[in-house]
């Protein structure tokens, strides 16, 4: 299993790395637009279709987000998409917690299923425009959501003692919630001091919020990110129970599914694409 995960985890870095240094979009968008087209597959799956119309909603997924890109509106997504975007989020995602997984199947299935394709969709724009505003800001939004999880790994297991939401993820605990928003607070101060900005390059999510909002403000943020990088996992996980799935697929040897490994992105992306639009 560690030898399978880890693998994995080098086949994608391996795919990964050189799209997104590549000095042109394409290479990227194509291997994105992949990932996210079996995202959609995984959560038709998930969602009760079956293996042919769940290809077909994958697709639908994949065709209109290389619809939004071969038309050039990546970079030009009104902010307010991202605000709206966040807010549904922020409510929509505190309502379906709140109901817990026996909620999650009362809704019909049309509207679970469009739901998904629209949380994917504006995931995979919000991942685009950030690739496009600069490769600092892209990466740091993923080392927000990476430290998040490793910081809550590790403070949970070493201080977990309250469950967070026993019913749809036994193993998360607020101490690990606070652990992860601790390490990505320390991340911050360290990515400040040890990248300072120049001229031409886009800043990183923490130099953004912070030129903007100032200290008190880069704080807020990065609870902010952070407590939606949880609900995103939260979310998918209650998706899981609710069918009685371990893992949205095996796509990904050791690791699951596509859904499995972007799930805290998925609100994390818009949301950071909200806040830098706060910059001025």
């Amino acid at each position: 299993m560690l030898l399978q995960r880890v693998i994995t985890a080098l086949v994608l870095l391996a795919l990964l790395l050189p799209a997104l240094l590549a000095p042109v979009a394409w290479p990227f968008a194509l291997l994105t637009l992949v990932l996210i087209g079996a995202g959609g597959w995984e959560w038709g799956r998930l969602n009760g279709l079956a293996f042919a119309p769940s290809l077909g909603l994958g697709a639908l997924v994949t065709a209109l987000c290389g619809l939004a890109w071969s038309q050039g509106l990546v970079q030009q997504v009104p902010p307010a998409v991202w605000w709206l975007a966040t807010a549904c989020w922020v409510l929509g995602g505190s309502l379906a917690l709140a109901k817990g997984p026996t909620a999650w199947p009362q809704l019909s299935q049309g509207l679970r299923l469009v739901i998904g394709v629209v949380v994917l969709c504006a995931a995979w724009l919000a991942l685009s425009a950030g690739r496009a505003r600069g490769l600092e800001f892209l990466l740091s939004v993923f080392c927000v959501v990476w430290m998040a999880d490793i910081a809550a790994y590790f403070g949970g297991r070493r201080f977990g003692r309250r469950k967070l939401a026993p019913a749809i993820s036994p193993g998360k605990s607020w101490e690990g919630v606070w652990s992860g928003m601790t390490g990505v607070a320390l991340l911050a101060v360290l990515w400040l001091a040890l990248s300072p900005a120049r001229a031409g390059v886009a800043p990183s999510i923490f130099e953004t919020i912070q030129q903007r909002l100032g200290w008190p403000g880069l704080v807020l943020g990065i609870v902010f990110l952070c407590a939606l990088s949880v609900m995103g996992d939260l979310i998918e996980s209650l998706a899981k129970r609710a069918v009685g799935a371990k893992d949205s697929s095996r796509l990904l040897p050791g690791h699951g599914g596509v859904l499995d490994r972007v799930d805290a992105l998925l609100p994390t992306l818009p949301a950071a694409m909200a806040l830098a639009s706060l910059a001025p």
